[in-house]
């Protein structure tokens, strides 16, 4: 004798583990979890949920420059950020006034305590096309540095070159001289650009042609030396640039980082102890 069997109830369908309202039966290839088309992910194999996807992402180790410290992007960040303060300087030196003649560099005015003057003015220009130029060279050398090298590197490169541009004009320059400019920073990414060339095996005659040039240009014209150019700031700019690429890009890898390190806290030390002496050495001409 049979019986009638009793009426099955519907399978109750799975919900999204975010969004328990909505029914489905597509999981998620790494935790198994039910998901819905808003947190799908696709992947290599089916579909990942949002949190798998985030997790992946974190495991993944970003691309390495040539010299050490992480590539994030090909674009070159901090270049176009130094061409924008340089642009921005000129702009408030232009309708500001009185901003260029406290912020340039004057001898008399650093050993009287504003040391930032020694920082200041390499973001200030005499002129349209003393910017220009300076802001043309950044932009045509500086984006492969910032590639081979990485942000934080190329950044304390280029702080360093015209810091060092900075102080040989604070040790050599005549007393009366208001320096400003670029310049000692652009020369140390030349300088920076043949020690990289040289070591990445690349062809350095148009390097070494460019900085002749402005090596010629810089010495070999006395009226306009003597105005506007400062052979202190860019051979000061020049030599420290080449020398932190060299600290830079030589040592071997597995000790690399610690010599980029200790190289960029000994050219800090030395500018320190060459302006407390430059100080102390003005500040006593200056009682007589």
């Amino acid at each position: 004798m049979s019986f009638p069997s009793a009426p099955q109830s519907p399978v109750e369908a799975p919900t999204c583990y975010r969004h328990p309202g909505r029914p489905t039966f597509v999981r998620c290839t790494r935790c198994e979890r039910y998901i819905c088309p808003d947190c799908m992910r696709d992947a290599a194999v089916g579909h990942q949920c949002v949190e798998c996807v985030q997790a992946g992402a974190r495991t993944i180790r970003q691309p390495r420059t040539r010299f050490g410290g992480r590539q994030r992007s090909t674009t070159p960040v901090v270049t176009y950020t130094l061409i924008a303060l340089n642009v921005l300087a000129f702009v408030l030196q232009m309708t500001l006034r009185g901003v260029g003649k406290q912020l340039v560099l004057w001898s008399p005015a650093v050993a009287d305590g504003q040391l930032y003057r020694l920082v200041t003015a390499a973001f200030l220009h005499y002129g349209a096309t003393h910017l220009l130029l300076n802001m043309w060279a950044l932009y045509v050398v500086g984006p492969p540095l910032e590639m081979w090298l990485g942000r934080l590197r190329f950044g304390a490169l280029y702080a360093l070159s015209g810091l060092g541009g900075s102080v040989l004009v604070y040790l050599l320059s005549p007393l009366n001289a208001a320096t400003a400019g670029a310049s000692g920073a652009i020369f140390g990414l030349f300088g920076a650009m043949f020690m990289v060339a040289k070591r990445l095996n690349v062809d350095v005659r148009g390097v070494v042609a460019v900085i002749v040039i402005n090596l010629v240009f810089t010495f070999a014209i006395p009226a306009v030396t003597s105005h506007l150019i400062s052979w202190q700031g860019h051979l000061g700019g020049l030599v420290t640039g080449a020398l932190i690429a060299a600290a830079y890009v030589y040592p071997p890898s597995e000790r690399r980082n610690l010599i980029q390190a200790v190289a960029t806290v000994i050219a800090v030390a030395v500018f320190a102890a060459a302006i407390w002496w430059r100080t102390a050495q003005l500040l006593a001409e200056l009682a007589l």
